[in-house]
């Protein structure tokens, strides 16, 4: 799999699990709906399902995601919530998103 496919793969599951994460945090948290719970619920499911579609093993893939899952958390926060991250949030993320890139994308001989 390509690089940019398995990067995008990434995006597309941490969106999925942010966004079906802030739905249930909306219903639980800001008294919205149930129905905000719900869909929050299925998104969450849809990210386990989208995290299958990369062909390493499972532990790398998670590893990988979790970097790529505090760069997203970050964003998110900024856009949606109106957080503003500092330099360290920002440092953190960074060195996070070098290292998980390490673990995923480096050359390798065997899987």
């Amino acid at each position: 799999m390509g690089t940019l496919k398995s990067f995008l793969i990434f995006i597309l599951a941490g969106l999925c699990e942010i966004g079906g994460g802030y739905f249930v945090w909306l219903w639980l948290k800001e008294d919205k709906p149930l129905w905000f719970g719900i869909i929050g619920g299925v998104v969450l499911a849809l990210y386990g399902v989208v995290a299958t579609w990369q062909t390493a093993n499972f532990g790398r893939v998670y590893a990988t995601y979790g970097g790529i899952f505090i760069v997203l958390s970050l964003l998110w926060a900024w856009k949606v919530d109106g957080f503003k991250p500092d330099r360290y949030d920002i440092i953190g993320a960074l060195i996070a998103l070098l290292g998980v890139c390490v673990i995923f994308y480096a050359p390798r001989t065997t899987n």
